[in-house]
C-alpha cells in the first residue's frame, strides 16, 4: 500500500505539473505531499500580497478552535501584514520546535536522561512529550482562524473536504500514535515474544497508518487531480455585484411599468 500510495501521489505531482503554470504548480505539488493548508489557502488568493489586497482592514474572527472556541470576549482581529506574519509564525513554529525537541531528546537518550516509559514527575519525557502536543494545538489555531474567515470564497476549489483531510492526517498521525504508545506503556497492548508491549504498540500503529494514509491518499487524488478556475478578484466581484442591483432595479422597473 505505501508503494501504491507513493505512485499515486507521483502521478498527481505529474498531473499538476503538465497541467497548471508556475508558481502554482509547485505550491500544490508541495501541498498535496505535506498538506501545509495555510500556504494553499493563501496562495488560492495569489499570494500573501493578494491575499493582504483582499482582507487587508477587514475585521477576523479569531474565537476559533482549538484553543478558543469559547472565548466569546475575544475582539475580531483587523488584517494587517504584521497580523498575517504573525499567523504564519504560529504554524512555523511547530516545525522549528518539535525539531529541536526531537534532537534535544535524542541527544539526553544517547545519555540515558530520556526513557519513554519513565512517566514520573522528575522525568524528562513528562514534560517534553505534553510540550509538543501544546505547541500542535498552538499550530492549528493560525489555520483554522484563516480557513473560518475566507472558506466562504474558496468554496468553488473544494477547500473544505480538503481542509478535513489536513485535520484528519494530523489527528492520526498524531492523536492515533500518542494513544497507542500510551495503551503500549500502561500493558494495555499485551507483549508476544519476541516483542515487547512497546514494540507491538509501534507495530500496530505503523499497519494502521499505512491503511489510513493510503484511504486518504485516493480521496486526496481525487481533490488535487483536477484543475480550478482563478479567483476572480475583488474588483470583479463588486462589479458583477453593482451590475447584478443595477440588473435588479432595471427589472423591477419595467415591471412597475
Amino acid at each position: 500500500m505505501s508503494c501504491v500510495s507513493l505512485l499515486l501521489y507521483l502521478d498527481q505531482c505529474v498531473y499538476i505539473y503538465r497541467n497548471m503554470s508556475y508558481p502554482k504548480k509547485t505550491t500544490l505539488i508541495w501541498i498535496s505531499g505535506a498538506a501545509p493548508i495555510l500556504v494553499l489557502i493563501i496562495e488560492e488568493f495569489g499570494g500573501s500580497a493578494a491575499f493582504l489586497r483582499r482582507f487587508s482592514g477587514k475585521p477576523f474572527i479569531i474565537r476559533t478552535g482549538p484553543c478558543c472556541c469559547y472565548c466569546f470576549c475575544l475582539p475580531q482581529v483587523p488584517m494587517s501584514r504584521r497580523w498575517l506574519f504573525f499567523l504564519k509564525l504560529g504554524v512555523l513554529q511547530y516545525a522549528i520546535l518539535k525539531t529541536v525537541l526531537s534532537i534535544l531528546s535524542i541527544v539526553l537518550w544517547t545519555n540515558g536522561n530520556f526513557d519513554v516509559a519513565d512517566l514520573e514527575i522528575t522525568g524528562t519525557a513528562i514534560w517534553i512529550n505534553p510540550f509538543i502536543g501544546v505547541l500542535t494545538i498552538i499550530s492549528l489555531w493560525p489555520v483554522a482562524i484563516v480557513f473560518m474567515n475566507t472558506n466562504r470564497f474558496l468554496r468553488d476549489i473544494n477547500i473544505v473536504p480538503k481542509y478535513a483531510l489536513y485535520q484528519l492526517v494530523l489527528v492520526l498521525s498524531q492523536l492515533q500514535t500518542s494513544i497507542i504508545n500510551i495503551l503500549a506503556l500502561d500493558g494495555t497492548i499485551a507483549c508476544a515474544p519476541p516483542f515487547s508491549s512497546q514494540a507491538r504498540g509501534s507495530m500496530l500503529s505503523q499497519q494502521m497508518m499505512i491503511v489510513e494514509m493510503f484511504i486518504i491518499t485516493v480521496v486526496n487524488q481525487r481533490l488535487y487531480r483536477r484543475t480550478y478556475d482563478d479567483l476572480s478578484p475583488p474588483e470583479d466581484q463588486d462589479n458583477d455585484k453593482k451590475d447584478a442591483e443595477v440588473a435588479l432595479k432595471t427589472t423591477l422597473v419595467e415591471h412597475d411599468v
